[in-house]
């Protein structure tokens, strides 16, 4: 039983009196503060594409008041309460969640006012530690307390999710303190009110803790804490006053007690247990009716013996307990199913049972509280101890219908349990005698109020005719033709079809061509120059374009070399390896043969004259300073091809690293011995005895043993040359001497690890001149030559993107015509690869043709007339879907796709499942990061088989038409095969590092991968598959075994010296090392399996000890931590930060470190010296050109020469001086000057002169420094990828753009900045660019200021699945309608769109969701016919083409023409007068409110609605919508939700009903036979009709399908959870949204905001939106204005309508103030 609905928000019970004012103002300090925080919120995905790894909390009792305050929830109703916990959290673990729930004890005080939600909370916590495996942690007291504290350090979590506001003060001031606490202990708030669920993502308020965030807590943190004892102890007081009236010299203590009392005594009665809703209904009216016994007798004695009315007599409470008692009766008897079916009683209790109600609450609470001391407790049906709507119907019954002589059994079952349980408390209850079970009710009183209407209603008649509108075409009937049959068409008279014939157009529209074809977003966007244009200027502007694009490429790639493409006859067979050797040479072959031999010898001859001429140089450099002369050695040996020479220079290196090695053993290696050096030795070892074995004689061999034997490797030399043994060359003293002291495998593992040599193949393939591919790389080839398309998996920086060029390559020599498409996920990308390509290839194509084209939304260029097009996934699509691009589109050859994980991204990914299903020809889909690649794979193949199919047949039906035409794509013969090519081998090691502080300096401590292991996780999920060893971690593993168990029997086997892949080895590979670690791995999982655990945990523990966690780190230690990557010689370095604002931050923190360095060591006067140079130089210069100017005049050149001479040397040598005064000293910059030269450095900064932070960006690279983040234009993140691959930028900070394939690599990588957005992914796509190929052998990756649980987490979680998003939308299915009807090959165009519709990866292998899919495409057809679309023969219609050009802006695309049609913008935009084309300010502003509504719509969180917070420039909170543009709104929302609704009802018989009547996350079942002999039960529950698609759970609240036609119902809290459909896909746009605590949650007036002061810093500073973001947000929705305005002037031939003119006003201005940014 339950009060009646408590407001939602409450603030005015329980206001605190505290002891001290300044308390209370301090709480307000805090609130003040939090608030301040809630705009800059980032409203983002919780879960990012890899979600392993993210563990979060979630507050108990946020989610717990987030839950009630659902609107379809009845209060009293326990069960619907369960299923929306138990469906959120559902949610969560669907979408890859990993969490725990904490429900701190001091939290219980916020609800003394509502004591109705104590047993909830109660019976929530017990719920869900009993009935689920959820993790519910309710030890802590509070959030303050130690154990929480420690908690949050051993689990760290990601984020927490804590409600911003209570249900009143005293909850929002205990919430407060979480938010202040999780930010003081670095963890990240996220808001549970205002979340929103798609099929894989949750989107939310994410407030991360930030640096100021930490400070404040940390400063504040004595009165924070004297605040919240303060708030506790004033809660235990109100406690103690609340209950005093109700149980008078009882306390809290006391009743706890009596209800033990209670359990006991019912234990006697009830040995053998009992279901926990019998127990609970028992005890609590026995002690509820027990205590308002002694309540009324107290109340007698106070009132001196009058009665007080305002209390029920003790015989009504019995009857109202007798109601409870069968209430619990039916409950346990009637399946979900019946109970379901309940009409619902909208009466309310009278006042006077308000009393008796709260008292029972309490005594709920506290015998749940006590649940624990009952043993043999079936808690199975906690989640149901109450249900209130079926109280009220059995008290409805009794009241009106019982007493007007309706006498219902209540059936023999319902009958024996009712009185069993009520006998049962008469026996508890001993302070009085209780009446019998029968009659129920003895008096006469009406605990219901009288209502008019005390029924609710949930009658059809209110619903409309079900059925879809009938629309047949061949494209409809092929796709859903299968389920045509059973579904329900509505009738040519229904009203529906009827109206459709009637299409109402707007006067104003008779001048608009609706139907005519608009230009399209490829027309729209930007082109970077005239391509056709023969205008010397613009010629010019092209050729610097194609320069700059090569010089780009160059920095790109370290061969520099120009592959000329020219064109070829296309062989009649590819081969797909290398040509076999013919048996007879011909005599040209033996010709050519013979002069490559010649060649090679006068090649080999120079070599050797070469090295002769530089030996003594460099043997006399190796011999003063090994370093720098083994550097120049193994340069030597880079530019030297001939082997005889190579072997030579190697055995000079190795002759003097020995020299060097005994030299420096003789003297300072007495003390110590420098292993580098014998680490040198065996390098050169290593490279004669793999590289040049055949030359090798016996000295050499002689030799090589006698190197070995001084290291003290006995054994590999007595292998290698047996007669060395004897010899007493070395003795055993001098053995010692020079000895290293371990065993030679040993030392190179632990020495020489990344120096291992890699297992490449020796031999080349003809194919690749370059370098020779590995196996798989040859596979890749295969791939290309047989059109066979292939997903290949491969780590980052392995050479997977080669096989892209080798394609490229193919189709340029094939043909002028052949075209390669290359997919990059972003703009950064694209412009990457194009650089790349025009570097790479040249090609002599006729005029107009171009080799390499990009087309982005920004701009494009050569898009359509070039060869290789590369581009982002939307703009291929429009390009595939554009109904008369597709004669473009069968030119396509190939198309490429990098980054293909992204298939699973946030943003944008179904687009590139379109592009998949959509494309005729074989593509390569690459990425670093799938853990699922066959299941994509097999989706692909089906996919290929579809156009196997498609092929034949369209080949068929147009075999006639093609015999007179020319070839196109799909007769250059294609394999439809789909190969999976897998590689996981990294060439670099990576090892990992955390960073901490020891007296004041930054330390960095090696972390071995294993430590971030459990015995648990290897148990459960083994070794992750990408956690690899270097060579000395597998070394450090196996000494760890060792140590953790003494007595291990295959210590020996496994020892590294014993090891067989080690065993008499002089060069140990990479590969035997990866074999010894996959056995150590392997060794180490026995040990678990085996019963050796403890002996594993001692390994992980002790290769996890002496770790300093670095979260004692602050930000100001950043330049430090630079400067110690400095001088260790690890940069250059990528440090990624997730903040755009920390981005720039940290980068000017370096800077400004660098300048007070140098400014320190700048002597005193060296600034005024440079001031008073500075003068003299600008008077010379005025002199000089004085002097010129004189000259030029008289013309007489002699008289003033030697004194213009004297200027000159003046001005020359001030200049210098002047130059030397501010030069930049070499430890005050991390640039490097060599890198780069003037010329080069002066072109990429004059390409950033106009750019927004060209200066800023040119500044910093001087010394060294970049950033790099997504709001950056295209030329500023050039001049830092240019300059840092260059080597000039050796520090660049950045967020994750960078992860996603940019070529940046470096010799480290950093983790600065802890986020949520640092996943699983991310990991590994950011270390992924440590180690540069070719350069390092060794990455180093290093966590900053990131927690060790953190860190733990992100090396050990697997990379999860791949999964399919919704594929489709409402517009979307426009514009493949419009492709069938209007594509320039009708059959092409149609089994496009029927792949697009069959082959969602969503619906692969799942025939009820493809099911569900046709469905929706049902719905989808529906509407557009409605709103006049299409007409009922699938043909586009009406402003089609303007809706699918907006298809960007879905739904406000919809709304935006609903607007158009209606005349409203027509009647808004009214020029000043009567003929002008002009339109006031007014008019403007009322029009850009209507856009920002549509089109820049960016939510703030409800609470900062009513902030107290002054405004200085904008006025952030969106104006609501004129009122004829919200009546427009409302009707267009009103008949979606009415089609959707219609849809919802048909769509429910894909329903899994046995799932539906059971909760979702316990799967505790509601099901049972029906009860058939209750006459009350038939009366009660009658109710069928209305409850199709409506979960039976929220029927319990009187939730029917009547209310699905409401606005805004939250339809994915109310349908039936199986058939998986989500509300978001109703095209619905609310004019005000509210959040789930039902506050309205205004919009950002940002666009508008900067219309009327166009002020980039006022929306930084009032709309709280970061400066890079809010420059992107103003670009898009500028464009967004063009583009409609362009689209506008199209459609209208009228010249001087009043809304084209508008809008072009409206985008000029807006484009001005922009542009003025």
């Amino acid at each position: 039983m339950s009060v009646h609905h408590f407001p939602r928000m409450d603030h005015t019970p329980q206001k605190i009196s505290f002891y001290k004012e300044e308390y209370t103002m301090f709480l307000e300090k805090i609130s003040q503060f939090i608030l301040e925080e809630m705009p800059k919120a980032e409203y983002s995905s919780l879960f990012n594409d890899f979600v392993e790894s993210e563990f979060f909390v979630i507050d108990g009792d946020s989610l717990l008041i987030t839950c009630l305050c659902e609107k379809s929830l009845n209060l009293g109703q326990s069960l619907h309460f369960f299923y929306l916990v138990e469906r959120y959290l559902v949610d969560l673990m669907s979408k890859g969640g990993q969490f725990a729930i904490v429900f701190f004890k001091d939290a219980e005080y916020a609800y003394i006012s509502f004591p109705e939600l104590l047993p909830l909370r109660s019976a929530l916590i017990l719920h869900l530690q009993r009935n689920t495996t959820i993790d519910v942690q309710t030890e802590f007291s509070g959030c303050l307390s130690p154990e929480w504290e420690y908690f949050l350090e051993e689990r760290y979590p990601y984020f927490l999710i804590v409600s911003d506001e209570g249900l009143n003060d005293v909850q929002t001031y205990l919430f407060n303190f979480l938010i202040m606490h999780s930010w003081g202990m670095k963890v990240n708030v996220v808001l549970s009110s205002g979340q929103e669920s798609d099929i894989l993502r949750l989107y939310a308020y994410l407030l991360p803790s930030k640096h100021k965030n930490q400070i404040f807590f940390k400063m504040n943190e004595k009165k924070i804490e004297d605040a919240y004892k303060t708030l506790i102890k004033q809660l235990e007081n109100d406690r103690v006053l609340k209950l005093a009236p109700l149980f008078k010299g009882f306390s809290s203590t006391d009743m706890m007690k009596e209800a033990c009392k209670s359990m006991s005594l019912l234990k006697q009665l009830w040995p053998l247990g009992s279901d926990i809703r019998c127990v609970f209904c028992v005890t609590s009216c026995s002690l509820s009716l027990s205590m308002y016994h002694r309540f009324l007798e107290n109340s007698k004695k106070t009132a001196s013996g009058q009665v007080n009315h305002n209390y029920l007599a003790l015989q009504e409470v019995e009857d109202l307990c007798r109601m409870h008692c069968l209430s619990v009766a039916f409950l346990l008897h009637l399946p979900l199913s019946q109970r379901a079916r309940a009409r619902f009683v909208t009466s309310h209790w009278i006042k006077d049972i308000q009393t008796f109600f709260k008292m029972k609450k309490w005594c709920d609470h506290f015998i749940l509280s006590n649940i624990n001391t009952f043993e043999n407790l079936d808690l199975t049906h906690l989640s149901d101890l109450n249900d209130e709507p079926l109280l009220k119907n059995i008290a409805f019954y009794y009241e009106n219908e019982y007493v007007q002589g309706l006498r219902l059994n209540l059936g023999s079952v319902i009958m024996k349990d009712y009185e069993h349980v009520w006998n049962t408390v008469s026996n508890l209850v001993t302070e009085f005698l209780v009446g019998k079970p029968l009659p129920l009710r003895t008096t006469k009183l009406n605990f219901l109020k009288k209502n008019p209407s005390p029924i609710k209603e949930s009658s059809m008649e209110e619903m409309p005719n079900l059925g879809f509108i009938p629309v047949s075409c061949k494209l409809v009937d092929e796709f859903v033709g299968d389920i045509l049959k059973d579904l329900p068409f509505l009738k040519r008279d229904d009203p529906t079809v009827a109206s459709l014939v009637k299409q109402k157009e707007f006067d104003e529209l008779v001048h608009w061509h609706s139907h005519r074809p608009l230009s399209d977003e490829y027309d729209q966007t930007k082109s970077h120059f005239d391509e056709q244009s023969r205008d010397p200027r613009a010629l010019r502007s092209i050729q610097k374009f194609h320069v700059f694009q090569r010089f780009y490429g160059n920095s790109l790639e370290s061969v520099s070399s120009k592959v000329i493409v020219t064109q070829t006859i296309k062989p009649k067979k590819t081969l797909s390896g290398p040509k076999s050797k013919k048996t007879h040479e011909t005599k040209a072959e033996i010709i050519t043969r013979e002069n490559k031999k010649r060649l090679f010898a006068k090649e080999e001859q120079k070599e050797e004259q070469k090295w002769n001429s530089l030996s003594s140089s460099i043997e006399q450099e190796m011999q003063e300073n090994l370093t720098s002369g083994i550097k120049n050695l193994e340069d030597f040996l880079k530019s030297c091809k001939s082997n005889s020479v190579k072997f030579k220079v190697e055995m000079v290196g190795l002759n003097a690293c020995l020299k060097a090695w005994k030299e420096h053993c003789r003297g300072e290696g007495k003390i110590s011995k420098d292993l580098s050096i014998a680490v040198e030795v065996m390098k050169r070892i290593h490279s004669l005895m793999d590289k040049y074995p055949e030359l090798l004689q016996e000295a050499d061999h002689q030799f090589i043993a006698k190197c070995l034997k001084y290291l003290g490797f006995d054994e590999l030399a007595s292998s290698l040359h047996p007669t060395q043994i004897s010899g007493d060359e070395i003795k055993e003293k001098k053995k010692n001497k020079y000895s290293v002291d371990i065993g030679p495998v040993q030392f190179q593992l632990q020495f020489m690890g990344h120096y291992l040599i890699r297992d490449e193949r020796k031999d080349p393939d003809p194919r690749i001149l370059d370098f020779i591919p590995d196996t798989w790389q040859r596979e890749l080839l295969d791939v290309v030559d047989n059109n066979e398309s292939a997903v290949i998996v491969a780590p980052t920086s392995s050479g997977k993107t080669y096989a892209s060029y080798y394609c490229m390559e193919k189709v340029l020599k094939e043909s002028n015509e052949g075209v390669v498409v290359y997919v990059a996920p972003t703009k950064a990308l694209v412009n990457q690869v194009a650089a790349t390509v025009e570097n790479r290839f040249a090609k002599n194509l006729p005029s107009g043709e171009a080799l390499c084209g990009v087309f982005i939304r920004d701009y494009r260029h050569d898009a359509l007339n070039c060869q290789v097009l590369i581009t982002v996934p939307a703009c291929l699509e429009i390009l595939l879907i554009a109904p008369h691009r597709q004669k473009w589109v069968k030119k396509i050859r190939y198309v490429i796709f990098d980054e293909v994980h992204c298939l699973g991204g946030e943003i944008g990914a179904e687009v590139w499942e379109h592009l998949l299903v959509m494309i005729r020809c074989p593509f390569l889909a690459l990425s670093a990061t799938i853990s699922n690649p066959e299941h994509l794979t097999e989706w692909l193949q089906s996919v290929k088989r579809y156009w196997k199919q498609m092929d034949n047949v369209i080949g068929k039906s147009t075999a006639s038409k093609r015999k007179n035409s020319h070839k196109d794509s799909l007769q250059i013969k294609q394999s439809y095969k789909v190969r999976l090519v897998l590689y996981g081998e990294r060439y670099n090691d990576l090892e990992k590092h955390i960073c901490s502080v020891k007296d004041d300096d930054v330390c960095f401590d090696h972390f071995h991968p294993c430590a971030a292991l459990t015995a648990e996780h290897i148990e459960t999920y083994g070794f992750p598959s990408d956690l690899s060893l270097s060579p000395r971690e597998s070394l450090q593993l196996y000494d760890t075994m060792v140590q953790a168990w003494k007595t291990w029997p295959r210590a020996q086997e496994l020892c590294p010296e014993k090891y067989i892949h080690f065993k008499n080895k002089i060069v140990i590979k990479k590969l035997d090392a990866r074999k010894y670690e996959e056995s150590l791995k392997a060794e180490l999982t026995n040990w678990i399996k085996n019963g050796n655990i403890e002996e594993a945990k001692m390994v992980l523990y002790d290769l996890s000890s002496g770790i300093t966690d670095s979260t004692d780190i602050t930000e100001q230690m950043f330049p430090l931590l630079v400067e110690k990557l400095r001088k260790l010689g690890k940069l250059p370095a990528l440090f990624f930060i997730f903040n755009l604002k920390d981005v720039e931050k940290r980068a000017h923190s370096v800077s400004n470190f660098l300048k007070e360095k140098q400014e320190s060591k700048r002597p005193p006067k060296a600034d005024k010296e440079a001031h008073v140079m500075a003068n003299k130089l600008r008077k010379v210069k005025k002199s000089m050109e004085k002097e010129r100017i004189i000259d030029e005049k008289s013309q007489k050149k002699a008289r003033k020469m030697d004194q213009s001479l004297i200027h000159e040397a003046e001005h020359n040598d001030l200049q210098k001086t002047l130059e030397k005064n501010l030069e930049i000293p070499k430890d005050c910059t991390y640039a490097n000057q060599k890198a780069v030269d003037a010329e080069t450095l002066q072109i990429v900064f004059d390409r950033v002169k106009f750019q927004r932070k060209g200066e800023e960006l040119k500044t910093l690279a001087e010394r060294g420094i970049g950033y790099h983040h997504s709001c950056l234009s295209a030329k500023e993140k050039q001049l830092v990828e240019v300059l840092f691959r260059k080597g000039f930028i050796r520090v660049v900070t950045a967020t994750g753009t960078l992860a996603l394939g940019i070529n940046m690599p470096c010799k480290s990588v950093v983790f600065a900045q802890n986020s949520v957005y640092l996943d699983a992914l991310n990991y590994r796509q950011m270390s992924g660019r440590a180690g540069r190929r070719g350069q390092d052998l060794l990455g180093d990756v290093y966590f900053f200021n990131i927690p060790l649980p953190k860190i733990e987490k992100l090396i050990k979680s697997n990379v999860p699945e791949l999964r399919g998003q919704f594929p489709v939308s409402i517009t979307l299915i426009l514009r493949l309608m419009l492709l069938a009807a209007k594509g320039d090959d009708p059959e092409d165009a149609q089994a496009k769109v029927l792949s697009v519709l069959k082959h969602s990866l969503m619906t692969f292998k799942q025939p009820r969701v493809m099911e569900m899919l046709k469905l929706y495409f049902m719905f989808s057809l529906q509407f557009l016919v409605k709103e006049g679309y299409l007409d009922q023969e699938g043909n586009p219609m009406g402003f089609a083409g303007l809706v699918s050009h907006l298809y960007y802006h879905e739904p406000s695309n919809l709304v935006f023409v609903s607007f158009l049609v209606r005349g409203l913008f027509h009647n808004l935009c009214q020029p000043t007068r009567k003929g002008s084309k002009h339109f006031s300010q007014d008019v403007m502003e009322k029009l850009m409110l209507v856009l920002a509504h549509l089109f820049g719509r960016k939510y703030i969180p409800a609470k900062f609605l009513h902030a107290a917070v002054k405004f200085h420039q904008s006025k952030v909170f969106l104006d609501d919508l004129p009122k004829d543009f919200d009546d427009a709104l409302h009707e267009h929302n009103m008949n979606v939700t009415q089609d959707f609704a219609s849809f919802l009802l048909i769509v429910s018989r894909l329903a899994d009903m046995s799932q539906e009547y059971e909760l979702p996350l316990s799967n505790i079942k509601f099901t049972g036979k029906e009860c058939k002999d209750s006459q009350l039960v038939a009366r009660l529950m009658n109710h069928k009709e209305g409850r199709k698609a409506i979960s039976p759970f929220v029927c319990l609240s009187g939730i029917t399908d009547v209310d699905l036609f409401q606005p805004q119902t939250v339809i994915n809290h109310v349908v039936l959870r199986t058939i998986g459909i989500n509300g978001n896909q109703a095209p619905l746009l609310w004019s005000q949204r509210f959040d789930n605590k039902g506050r309205r949650m205004p919009l950002n007036a940002y666009a508008l905001d900067f219309y009327k002061h166009g002020s980039l810093k006022g929306l930084v500073q009032d709309n709280r939106i970061h400066e890079g973001e809010a420059y992107t947000l103003l670009k898009d929705f500028a464009l967004t204005i063009k583009s409609i305005s362009v689209s506008l002037r199209e459609l209208c031939e009228n010249e001087d309508d009043n809304v084209v003119l508008a809008f072009e006003q409206l985008s000029t201005t807006f484009f001005e103030k922009f542009n003025k940014i």
